[in-house]
């Protein structure tokens, strides 16, 4: 299918929740999306807050742990850690069980912390990592030595092999518990095989929406490492296979040399994205491919978060700027919740695009959503 840029940016910007403002509950908004990305950095807000809050008015983050809380959604690994609806937890259950295997050394390093951690969350739970008092120390995922405590190492590997759950969240603090107490009966027996590994190919697809073979985490499928990633290979027979079913359908968009598909039931019909502001954070689901950014939007962005600050050019926390389907700028944005003021380190706008009362109206309405007083422009 021959198309333009502005027909797969119309499009991606419709089914990505961001042509208009949402209403609704945020469970559907979670469904709607599919997953949404989860990262405890707060320069302003958690990420996941700040890609609900983008998209429906009036959405505080008691929301989400709301949700949580009441096991309407889930966490687990997909782009990355994300919450999901929770009846997409069967079609995981390959992954999980792929974690198992990977992890059980790790698991067996830990020796008693283990059943000790999983006999308390039996007989207590949910618990938070803090209610673990242990003086071993080991190297956790991150830890160049051994400086994690090992509860709570033990916790996110549990985590990942499916045999704990966040069963909630109070800001940061997530609390855990047995899967048997989280998860309804019903969604408990897990798909299998080919019928999980398609359904979650399909969750990627609804998420996703343009894709291409470049994503190393492609179909959410089954990974080779302990954060690792699908082969290309693999890769390219996933997509071609789909294409040869009909499911998948390849577009030649012009001015683009790369090749990105869609799905074939889809149509590149999309309402035309409202004029108003948004601020993405750097874990937006618009954002999750750089590269499309780039190919479809002509936009360089990259999260300048762990670029040591002397090498920085946009700042810690840039933020894209959303205008229609065109992406007009970035804001390095940081909120002083002592002073209640919301700081603009910087605010960089695309070439040819100027400053108009607009984008100040946004940005005040952006402060007033999280909760400040005041706008201050300039470094702190």
């Amino acid at each position: 299918m021959k198309v333009t840029r502005e027909a797969v940016r119309a499009y991606l910007i419709d089914r990505l929740a961001l042509a208009d403002e949402v209403q609704g509950p945020a469970l559907d908004l979670v469904r709607r999306l599919e997953a949404v990305q989860l990262d405890p950095v707060a320069t302003v807000e958690r990420n996941q807050h700040l890609v609900l809050g983008a998209r429906l008015p009036g959405y505080q983050p008691a929301d989400l742990e709301a949700l949580l809380a009441a096991g309407q959604v889930f966490e687990y690994w997909a782009n990355a850690m994300c919450a999901m609806p929770m009846e997409d937890y069967p079609v995981f259950e390959p992954v999980r069980r792929h974690y198992r295997t990977l992890l059980q050394p790790a698991l067996d390093r830990l020796g008693a912390i283990v059943p000790h951690v999983l006999d308390r969350l039996e007989r207590e739970g949910p618990l938070p990592a803090r209610a673990f008092a242990t003086e071993q120390r080991v190297a956790g995922y991150w830890d160049r030595a051994a400086t994690s405590k090992a509860t709570s190492h033990a916790l996110n590997v549990l985590l990942d092999a499916g045999m704990v759950m966040v069963a909630r969240r109070s800001g940061a603090e997530r609390h855990f518990d047995l899967p048997e107490r989280v998860v309804p009966a019903r969604l408990r027996q897990p798909l299998e095989g080919e019928d999980a590994d398609a359904r979650r190919f399909d969750k990627y697809l609804r998420a996703v929406r343009i894709i291409d073979a470049s994503n190393p985490r492609l179909g959410w499928m089954h990974i080779t490492g302990e954060r690792g990633t699908v082969p290309v290979a693999e890769r390219r027979r996933a997509i071609e296979e789909r294409v040869r079913r009909g499911w998948l359908e390849p577009l030649e968009i012009e001015g683009v040399t790369r090749t990105y598909y869609m799905l074939a039931e889809d149509r590149l019909e999309a309402r035309a994205a409202e004029g108003s502001v948004r601020f993405l954070p750097p874990l937006d689901n618009l954002l999750w491919s750089r590269q499309r950014l780039a190919d479809l939007f002509g936009f360089d962005y990259t999260w300048e978060v762990y670029t040591p600050a002397q090498k920085r050019r946009f700042g810690h926390y840039t933020m894209p700027i959303l205008k229609g389907d065109r992406l007009i700028g970035r804001i390095d944005p940081r909120l002083d919740r002592r002073t209640g003021t919301l700081v603009i380190n910087l605010l960089h706008l695309e070439k040819g695009v100027h400053r108009t009362k607009a984008l100040g109206a946004a940005i005040e309405a952006f402060a007033h959503r999280l909760g400040a007083r005041d706008v201050a422009m300039g470094a702190p």
